[in-house]
């Protein structure tokens, strides 16, 4: 099994879209300000720039794949944004501006770009820039795949959490090579937390997961948190009416909707249906499974990939840690590709 566009990122972008009718109707109906303009914001940290970093997201995957490797590296840097930069220990901005799609002056001495690849803005602008310049293109994998996940850029590095992720991601591409160097969001979990025994149950929502259908994933969760007494954690991406409306009916059926403790600072058990949390929670030492009824063979086997254990049999396992921290591996190989 591999992906279902392993090379077409049209097609793949088709797809993500035709999963958000729903939302994309609403705003033909009743616009909200027009269309939404993307921000492309460049900074620098030092006066000719080698490695540039596209950051299209705050969030702590995104951070774990692209910034903490950053306090390894020593390389000239520049980070591309939509809006302020991540903060750097140890880097003081140099300049800061809103950019074109065109390559800036400040980058043309570039010999490399770290991205999770080319199917957000931020990354596919970098891509862009990457092949104009002729650099190297390195892509972090920054999540468990599916195989709904978006295509690599073409001649792309990658560096994957395994050598297993990697042929998935490839899905028999020859012009991508790759290096398995560990998931950086799993090594800073392993070994924080005692576990949490006698602790109530966590469900791990993600009511937006395009791979699954809302109705299902929303009706699974009700079902398991009535089940097992188990807390509907929301995911931070349920923020909208309908989710806010779904939590609504949630509680006044009884279960209880707690998001405000952050995912690393959950103590007790977590069963999700196919959240990286299950793997955060094992390598911290905790009880953590998967549930959903009827999976589909493509879930049944993203469960086998990465060894998470169906409720009802033993925890999940805390996963396999590399010899080298991934964000100094990283740091390495990104040096050895602008070098």
């Amino acid at each position: 099994m591999g992906l279902n566009h392993p090379r077409d990122l049209a097609a793949w972008r088709d797809w993500q879209q035709s999963r958000h009718r729903l939302r994309r109707l609403r705003h033909a109906v009743r616009p909200a300000g027009g269309p939404q303009v993307e921000r492309f914001v460049l900074t620098t940290y030092d006066t000719e720039p080698r490695l540039l970093v596209a950051v299209d997201s705050a969030s702590p995957t995104n951070h774990a794949a692209l910034v903490e490797p950053l306090r390894h590296l020593e390389l000239p840097v520049a980070v591309l944004s939509p809006g302020p930069p991540p903060e750097l220990p140890g880097r003081t901005p140099l300049s800061s501006a809103e950019v074109a799609t065109d390559v800036p002056v400040a980058l043309r001495g570039l010999t490399a770009v770290l991205s999770l690849g080319h199917h957000l803005p931020r990354g596919e602008v970098a891509q862009h820039w990457a092949s104009v310049l002729g650099v190297t293109s390195v892509v972090v994998q920054h999540g468990a795949l599916t195989p709904h996940a978006p295509p690599l850029p073409q001649g792309a590095r990658l560096l994957a959490w395994s050598d297993v992720d990697a042929d998935f991601w490839r899905s028999g591409r020859s012009d991508v090579e790759h290096e398995a160097v560990g998931s950086q969001l799993l090594w800073g979990a392993a070994g924080r937390r005692a576990d949490g025994t006698g602790l109530r149950l966590t469900y791990l929502g993600q009511m937006h997961a395009a791979e699954l259908s809302r109705g299902r994933l929303v009706t699974a969760a009700a079902a398991h948190c009535r089940s097992h007494d188990a807390v509907y954690r929301p995911h931070p991406s349920e923020t909208d009416r309908l989710s806010r409306l779904v939590h609504g009916a949630y509680r006044r059926s009884g279960i209880e909707v707690d998001g405000s403790t952050p995912l690393a600072g959950l103590d007790g058990p977590v069963v999700s249906v196919f959240s990286t949390g299950v793997l955060e929670a094992a390598a911290q030492g905790r009880d953590a499974w998967v549930d959903f009824p009827r999976p589909p063979a493509w879930l049944v086997e993203f469960w086998e990939r990465y060894g998470m254990h169906r409720l009802g049999t033993t925890s999940t396992p805390a996963p396999s840690r590399p010899a080298t921290e991934p964000a100094r591996r990283i740091a390495e190989i990104v040096t050895a590709a602008a070098s």
